[in-house]
């Protein structure tokens, strides 16, 4: 799932956790599940032990964080593509292969980039964070401007001055408030904010609350770029992450002083996120079981995951960063990072003193993500071989697609989707896995049941009915719904690849477990997932992929259809 990394602050904090302590005792008990598994061969059905074999190899530390545009990613979509291929499956990629490669472009930030008001320099990523447009968000590249005037544009969510007002100016926001009061770092969830596309530039004061400020290797190493053109700009400005220090410099008043329309000084900026061409291809690897119906065999239902992770970080210790986020970031990159209590610390030296009972203490500075989205990737190859190997053939083709880049921007997602290798209105639904490997509860974050859905029925009543009925026949799982509601402040909807296909109109339905304290972190390894469930979840997916394949009709959209070029909204 995008758009996290670990902040500085968790890194700075953990050698706190091994000052002064004695050294461990050393236990004989076993651990759960190994470190390593030798790979074993797989088998027709759904196996916890194939999911084992499977994720065991994807998360693996030679694979190097599966960053897309990355060696790592490349060899983890050659075993895919190899798979797929000894399954039998027909390529639907490019030229007859199993792979659509991206036309990836990096974008940096350019050296020369400045910002000053009345004349001082703004220090970047202290005061400032260029966020230029990733993903879904339409936000700018470029910024040049020569003493621009500023705005207070007012708090989002409450009331703000008309767009006209701000035409041509600096618009600076408050954050919007979540429902316990607190600033939401998240702004962009207020669709008012994407009125204002005559401004200058949208400036808002949450470079305090945000998770991952300020991180400038979140630009450095993320901003990535993919069309014929690299993306160009979509005729938005810029958007800009500012302390509150910073927007008072340029309101010239505290920010509790403030009323919408009130003017301030200039800002001055010279920033471009400049292209260079990426060295390493992003692939997505496209896969189709054909189906046996004569006429419904031109018709498609895409079961998903992403290939991708986000690389390798500074070394850590491995225990300690997982006692740490145990009692401090129960939900990983999705919990407000922070300072331990005392009490904490007491709590986060014996959880990692626990740990180091049933593991060897090591240094890490990959992100193997094995739940995110080894889980859903290698579910996905699982219910090809079941599929692939059954006597008996689908009436509708499945499409299988491991798209690319979902942690960069969703980009082999809107890739496919804007550029797709069957028809586009072809595809009857789209099956989206990520985050399936761990249990009920896991984390702040975490479902409470068997398994969490989004999409249920966002364009498609009939999509929804469907899967209640399988579950029903089936194996009566538990839904957890509460992620899909609007306006949700994770945001889950928008977060992982099947919102590319829904921005088409193509009914969806998400599946995930939840993130967890090892969510984006360098602690996210195959010994910690719930095989299990795992399996339980993936083949229920499959029996969903068969039931809507078999219907004599395709699901109904029966709810209106988003913007394809729009901002997504939950």
């Amino acid at each position: 799932m995008r758009f996290r990394r670990m902040p500085r602050l968790a890194a700075a904090v953990l050698p706190l956790l091994v000052a002064a302590v004695p050294a461990r005792a050393q236990s004989a008990a076993a651990p759960p599940l190994p470190l390593k598994h030798p790979p074993r061969p797989t088998v027709p059905e759904i196996t916890p032990a194939d999911l084992m074999t499977r994720i065991y190899i994807f998360a693996d530390d030679s694979m190097m964080g599966r960053q897309a545009g990355t060696l790592g990613n490349v060899k983890g979509t050659d075993y895919i593509a190899a798979e797929v291929k000894r399954l039998g499956l027909q390529p639907a990629g490019d030229s007859g292969t199993y792979f659509q490669t991206l036309p990836m472009t990096q974008r940096k930030l350019a050296p020369d980039a400045s910002l000053s008001t009345g004349g001082a320099p703004l220090a970047l990523w202290t005061d400032v964070m260029p966020l230029p447009g990733i993903g879904g968000l339409p936000f700018g590249y470029t910024l040049k401007l020569d003493a621009a005037p500023v705005v207070y544009g007012g708090r989002l969510g409450e009331t703000l001055i008309p767009p006209a007002d701000a035409a041509g100016k600096v618009v600076v926001f408050l954050p919007p408030k979540e429902a316990d009061g607190q600033p939401s770092w998240q702004f962009w969830s207020v669709p008012a904010v994407f009125g204002y596309g005559s401004a200058a530039a949208i400036a808002v004061a949450s470079l305090d609350v945000s998770p991952a400020a300020p991180l400038k290797d979140f630009i450095e190493h993320s901003l990535v770029a993919v069309g014929e053109e690299g993306l160009p700009d979509r005729g938005f400005p810029m958007a800009l992450l500012l302390s509150d220090a910073a927007a008072e410099r340029l309101l010239g008043k505290p920010l509790a002083q403030l009323a919408p329309g009130a003017t301030g000084s200039t800002l001055t900026a010279n920033l471009e996120f400049a292209p260079s061409a990426a060295t390493t291809p992003a692939r997505n690897v496209v896969a189709i079981l054909p189906g046996a119906d004569p006429k419904l065999k031109h018709e498609y239902v895409a079961i998903g995951a992403h290939n991708d992770h986000v690389g390798m970080g500074k070394a850590l210790l491995h225990d300690s960063l997982r006692a740490y986020n145990t009692v401090v970031r129960p939900g990983g990159a999705d919990s407000p990072e922070g300072t331990p209590t005392p009490e904490q610390l007491a709590r986060v030296r014996a959880v990692r003193d626990s740990l180091q009972r049933l593991y060897p203490e090591r240094r890490d500075s990959i992100f193997n993500g094995a739940d995110d989205d080894g889980s859903g990737s290698m579910s996905v190859l699982e219910i090809a071989e079941r599929l692939a190997t059954s006597p008996t053939r689908p009436r509708r083709s499945i499409l299988f697609v491991w798209h690319t880049g979902e942690e960069l921007g969703l980009l082999g997602s809107r890739w496919f989707t804007d550029h797709p290798t069957v028809p586009r209105d072809s595809i009857v639904a789209q099956l989206n896995i990520d985050m399936i490997g761990r249990g009920e509860g896991e984390g702040e974050a975490g479902v409470r049941g068997d398994v969490g859905i989004i999409g249920l029925r966002r364009l498609s009543t009939q999509l929804g009915d469907v899967i209640d009925s399988v579950n029903a026949k089936g194996p009566k799982l538990k839904f957890d719904l509460q992620y899909d509601a609007p306006g949700h402040p994770q945001q889950y909807y928008c977060r992982s690849d099947h919102y590319m296909y829904a921005r088409y109109g193509i009914p969806i339905a998400f599946f995930f477990t939840g993130t967890h304290m090892d969510y984006h972190q360098l602690t996210d390894e195959p010994e910690y997932l719930n095989y299990p469930h795992m399996a339980k979840i993936a083949n229920f997916i499959g029996d969903v992929a068969l039931a809507l394949a078999n219907r004599d009709e395709r699901p109904l959209v029966d709810h209106p259809k988003p913007d394809p070029q729009g901002a997504c909204r939950q």
